[in-house]
C-alpha cells in the first residue's frame, strides 16, 4: 500500500510538472518568429523603419526593395569572405610557430572587408537619399541622426 501511494504521488507530480512546462512554452511563444514586421527582441526591421520614417509611396517602396536586394547581395558576399578569412586566421593558431606574415595579411584583409561593408552601407543610404522627394528630406535628415542606434546589431551574448 505504501508503494502504491508513493507511485501515485510521483505520477501526479510529474503530470503537473509537464502541464506547467507546456503552459510556459505556450504562453511565452516563439522568440524568433514574429510576423508583425518586427525582428527579434521586438525590434522593427530596417526596411519597415525606413519606409515608415520617410513616408515612402508605393513607387518608392518598389525602388527601395531593389536597393535592398543590391545591398544584401553585396554585404552577403563580403560577410562570406570575412567568415572564410577568420577561419584561415584562427587556423594559424595550429601552426608552430605562427606564420606572422600570413596572420598580418589575413588581419589586413579583414580590415579591408569591413571598410568595404561600411562603404556599401554609406552608398545604400546615399541611394535612399536620392529617392527622397523634397518634402521627405527633413525626415531623411532626422533618420540619419538615428542611423547608428537604429541599425546596429545588439551585442552578442558573452561566452568568455
Amino acid at each position: 500500500m505504501e508503494k502504491t501511494k508513493l507511485l501515485t504521488f510521483a505520477v501526479i507530480a510529474l503530470f503537473l510538472l509537464n502541464l506547467g512546462t507546456l503552459g510556459f512554452l505556450l504562453l511565452s511563444g516563439p522568440k524568433d518568429h514574429n510576423p508583425s514586421g518586427h525582428g527579434s527582441e521586438g525590434r522593427s526591421k530596417p526596411r519597415e523603419i525606413i519606409i515608415e520614417k520617410l513616408h515612402f509611396d508605393d513607387a518608392q517602396v518598389k525602388e527601395y526593395d531593389q536597393l535592398i536586394q543590391w545591398h544584401r547581395s553585396n554585404i552577403s558576399k563580403l560577410e562570406d569572405q570575412i567568415r572564410d578569412s577568420k577561419n584561415e586566421l584562427y587556423l594559424q593558431l595550429n601552426e608552430n610557430p605562427v606564420n606572422e606574415k600570413a596572420k598580418d595579411s589575413l588581419i589586413n584583409a579583414l580590415a579591408s572587408y569591413q571598410k568595404e561593408i561600411e562603404s556599401i552601407h554609406f552608398k545604400h543610404f546615399q541611394d535612399i537619399k536620392k529617392m527622397c522627394k523634397k518634402e521627405q528630406m527633413d525626415d531623411f535628415t532626422q533618420l540619419t541622426e538615428e542611423l547608428s542606434r537604429l541599425f546596429s546589431k545588439p551585442p552578442p551574448p558573452r561566452n568568455d
